[in-house]
């Protein structure tokens, strides 16, 4: 049914053909509705992927963590991994080294933290240190300097045998990365 409204004001007609149901609503407001409702869902269903995409590569998610066959490491030697990167130390300590690292004064050092702090109880053999010097990120030297720790030769920062900083421009101790021992044989770091 086709209403014809007049407007006084400007003398305007208009043609309306919207019937306006019981509750008020008329057909265009339910097309606005549903129309809308779909371009939502269209929206959501468009977003899914993109958030997906945010994730972590597989690959990546694989690099996350690092095993290392610890047997074939002999007493008094050390060998580099890599992990997220970055090299890893991995040193299987000498007694003497074990006992040079904890007669060392806490107050002497500069970033101060015990050699109990730094390896897993029961296994005090054992340092597993991120690779990095923490002055500007060179990769320290084995077995040089005069703790028989690591040595950098960039700017030369010098650590003993246990990581701690005790010479150069470095602030702090190499970092120990999260790790455990899945086995005698075997450490998972990551």
């Amino acid at each position: 049914m086709k209403k014809m409204t007049e407007n006084k004001e400007n003398n305007i007609t208009e043609n309306t053909s919207e019937e306006t149901n019981e509750d008020g609503t008329t057909r265009r407001d339910f097309i606005v509705l549903t129309a809308s409702a779909v371009a939502c869902a269209g929206a959501a269903t468009a977003a899914i992927p993109f958030v997906k995409s945010l994730a972590p590569d597989k690959a990546v998610l694989a690099v996350g963590s690092t095993e290392v066959d610890i047997s074939k490491i002999n007493e008094g030697e050390s060998v580099t991994v890599m992990w997220r990167g970055q090299p890893v130390f991995v040193r299987h300590r000498t007694d003497k080294e074990i006992e040079e690292a904890r007669a060392v004064q806490i107050s002497e050092l500069k970033d101060p933290q015990d050699d109990s702090d730094r390896v897993k109880k029961g296994h005090e053999k054992w340092l597993i240190t991120v690779g990095v010097c923490t002055h500007l990120g060179c990769v320290p030297l084995g077995y040089k300097g005069d703790y028989q720790g690591w040595f950098c030769p960039c700017h030369g920062s010098e650590y003993d045998t246990s990581g701690r900083i005790r010479r150069g421009p470095a602030p702090t101790n190499l970092a120990i990365p999260p790790y455990e021992f899945v086995s005698d044989t075997t450490i998972k770091i990551g």
